[in-house]
């Protein structure tokens, strides 16, 4: 029963769609589940911290349904954003606040989970699912972060080095901008770095910076064409398009902002400690867990990042976040708040893990 339970995220675009249909404000209805409803749900059912069995999780690990899910995501996500071309074409949005709703529950599919299944594919050493990674990222204009994260954000979490860090008493709204832009300097430098290494040149075919940059821009292109009418250029389709994109990735960038808020490994000789589930905030509550693919139990993540979303563990000595990602995301957006709740969680968290042994 438990398997089924990872279709949940399927729930959303189909929210987004029965909201369209039924019009005017209900075009909110995916919103308002995601951030009323989840969160609620959360608090009701609580928290799970069982772990599957260590003689299992091989075996668990390895089971192709799992894959089939994140799989079944990609082009249900593919259909989707052709269909919301489509939507925007036929011109029944009609009023701003229809606008604001249909685009920002958009980015719920593309962002919010959409770059959730692009980050467990990305991780993995198939082909295939590398492809489906870049395939989803392109759809929200954010395909850099598939060499950024996997090369850059793993191996400077918790430091100062890594853009995707959030750190004590900074604003999400201030790390937002250093998350992205340098984010995105950050991973033109770990391209060209790499090419180099292979003797090949930095402006070369074989960049693939450029081709992440040439390739959302070609999609947004083949969706203007295909659902303007002949002859002419549907603006809309092309605001439409970044408009999701930029909510899109708006939300990875709060949900990197609550995962890694403040934390920062201990040194020695000049050197961050190895990264352990110490360095990442957990979550395991039950709902969004599931929404998610178990993205909040984002400390083992850290520590296994090949490690299949199926049989992460929950490890009580992580720090745990109070709420699951849902919640943390309305508290992040208000500082204030977000700095009451969190920075004495923090100050615990320092005050346990700095009078230790540095890890190995």
């Amino acid at each position: 029963m438990k398997k089924l339970k990872f279709f949940y995220a399927f729930e959303v675009p189909a929210l987004v769609i029965l909201g369209y249909y039924l019009g005017s404000w209900w075009n909110f209805l995916a919103i308002g589940f995601a951030f009323i409803v989840l969160p609620l749900m959360d608090q009701l059912i609580g928290i799970d911290t069982s772990n599957i069995e260590e003689n299992k999780a091989k075996i668990v690990g390895n089971e192709f349904y799992y894959r089939f899910v994140t799989y079944i995501w990609t082009y249900v996500q593919l259909a989707v954003v052709f269909w919301g071309a489509y939507v925007v074409a036929a011109g029944t949005l009609t009023f701003w606040y229809e606008w604001v709703g249909f685009i920002i529950s958009f980015s719920l599919i593309t962002g919010g989970i959409g770059i959730t299944v692009a980050h467990e594919l990305g991780h993995k050493k198939s082909s295939l699912e590398r492809f489906y990674s870049k395939l989803l990222l392109m759809t929200v204009c954010y395909m850099h972060f598939y060499i950024e994260h996997n090369r850059g954000h793993h191996v400077q979490v918790a430091t100062l080095e890594d853009p995707a860090t959030s750190r004590k008493n900074e604003a999400f709204y201030l790390f937002w901008l250093r998350s992205v832009f340098v984010g995105y300097v950050h991973a033109w430098k770990l391209e060209i770095d790499s090419l180099k290494r292979k003797g090949l040149f930095a402006f070369s075919l074989q960049n693939q910076m450029i081709w992440f940059a040439l390739l959302p821009m070609l999609f947004c292109v083949l969706l203007t064409f295909v659902f303007s009418p002949a002859g002419t250029i549907n603006w809309q389709i092309p605001l439409f398009f970044f408009a999701q994109s930029f909510f899109a990735f708006t939300l990875l960038e709060l949900v990197n902002y609550v995962e890694h808020y403040g934390i920062l490994r201990k040194e020695k000789n000049g050197k961050p400690e190895r990264v352990n589930p110490l360095h990442s905030w957990n979550s395991s509550h039950v709902i969004s867990n599931f929404f998610l693919f178990q993205l909040q139990r984002h400390s083992d993540h850290h520590a296994n990042a090949i490690k299949r979303y199926q049989i992460l563990n929950h490890y009580d000595y992580s720090p745990q976040l109070p709420f699951g990602y849902p919640t943390m995301i309305i508290i992040a957006l208000v500082p204030p708040l977000w700095f009451y709740m969190m920075n004495p969680r923090l100050e615990e968290w320092e005050g346990k893990v700095y009078n230790q042994p540095i890890a190995a």
